[in-house]
């Protein structure tokens, strides 16, 4: 079964950059549509961010002009680059299909922003 594995989480200043990583264990794989979402404390998980099989992008309203999700297909990874981050981008970050399956959830990467 496949596995997606997120990285690159953690402490970052209001105003600051990240740069999260979907790995996936089979290559033809990250050729779906693959989303990023995110579960902040005593919320819902939403999605944030997605690209489309054929390379189209779509954000979630509070992240367009910050967030930018891009595919490396070599490598077999999605990415998220996060700048100009607020505390309320707080919050564990997960890759899946898009929509999502449950079976494909992972254990994400949580970012923190704070000063």
């Amino acid at each position: 079964q496949v596995q997606l594995v997120e990285s690159g989480g953690g402490l970052v200043q209001p105003g600051g950059s990240l740069r999260l990583s979907c790995a996936a264990s089979r290559s033809s794989f990250i050729f779906n549509a693959i989303g990023w979402y995110r579960q902040a404390p005593g919320k819902q998980r939403e999605w944030v961010a997605g690209i489309t099989s054929g390379g189209s992008r779509n954000y979630a309203d509070s992240v367009k002009g910050r967030f930018t999700i891009s595919r490396d297909k070599a490598k077999n990874t999605v990415y998220l680059d996060m700048n100009s981050l607020k505390p309320e981008d707080t919050a564990v970050y997960y890759c899946n299909t898009m929509p999502a399956t449950s079976v494909y959830w992972g254990q994400g990467t949580q970012v923190t922003v704070s000063s």
